[in-house]
């Protein structure tokens, strides 16, 4: 295992994972500018990274993410003293790019939930594929119980279409919590374990998903996101005829296609 130190995240690495930990256990990992801006670099760099073929995201101590850092919100510059632009829109707009990256990059992130996941920390949990949740958990749209939209960083987008829209409606005009159980029963998250069991809860499919080639596992990422939005059943098979036959044309592709006839584990090589 390597290990890539940030200031207020950290990344661990084990073969082709990466274990992204928020790493400000004093504060419940809760989001400042240095965070943004680390997360920012971190998921910006993923696009053309071929060696990291999964990301696992998780929080440090008692708390996935409490969302932002509202002792912090009125002093938002990074440790250099910069004060951040997103898009024009300052810090909002430098904080929703995060999730924009998350749902960009071709690596499928798996979030084990412990603890609270509130405002922007539920929507790390929204953005990514695949959600495990200790007993623990607890998730709610926090934007709303400050002054603010429940629409925000993205949870207008993801949450409906991840439960539809009767139940995200009732989350985010309440801002009440779901917990573990909930989220489980409206398929919110995939499974509920025991507190202390997340990592070994996340082995089977970091397994599974690396016993896939490199090229299918991305575009299957990118073709189910694109799908999500697609005006038509004809427009998603666009895309899955498209990537189908950008997959059939490796080497992989022929190597699945021989261990299958032959009965044995593929052994892909990224070509």
């Amino acid at each position: 295992m390597s290990t890539t130190e940030y200031e207020t995240i950290r990344v661990d690495k084990e073969g082709a994972v990466d274990w992204l930990t928020l790493n400000r256990p004093e504060a419940l990992n809760s989001i400042n500018t240095q965070m943004v801006t680390e997360l920012r670099h971190y998921y910006g760099g993923l696009a053309e990274n071929t060696d990291v073929r999964v990301v696992v995201m998780r929080g440090e101590g008692r708390a996935f993410c409490a969302g932002l850092d509202i002792k912090s919100a009125g002093d938002m510059v990074d440790s250099a003293g910069h004060r951040p632009v997103g898009y024009g829109w300052g810090f909002q707009g430098y904080l929703a790019d995060v999730y924009i990256a998350m749902r960009r990059c071709p690596q499928p992130i798996i979030s084990l939930i412990q603890g609270p996941a509130c405002g922007g920390g539920f929507a790390f949990v929204l953005a990514s594929d695949i959600r495990i949740a200790a007993e623990n958990a607890k998730m709610n749209a926090a934007f709303i119980r400050i002054g603010l939209s429940a629409c925000d960083m993205g949870t207008s987008y993801f949450l409906p279409r991840l439960v539809g829209t009767a139940l995200a409606s009732e989350l985010m005009l309440t801002g009440r919590f779901i917990n573990a159980q909930r989220a489980l029963a409206t398929g919110l998250v995939s499974q509920v374990v025991s507190d202390g069991e997340l990592k070994a809860a996340a082995a089977p499919f970091i397994h599974e998903m690396l016993t896939t080639s490199p090229m299918g596992l991305r575009l299957t990422k990118e073709g189910l996101n694109m799908a999500i939005d697609a005006n038509s059943l004809e427009s998603a098979m666009a895309i899955e005829n498209r990537n189908q036959i950008l997959c059939s044309g490796t080497e992989d592709a022929k190597e699945g296609m021989r261990a299958f006839i032959e009965k044995r584990d593929p052994v892909y090589q990224g070509r």
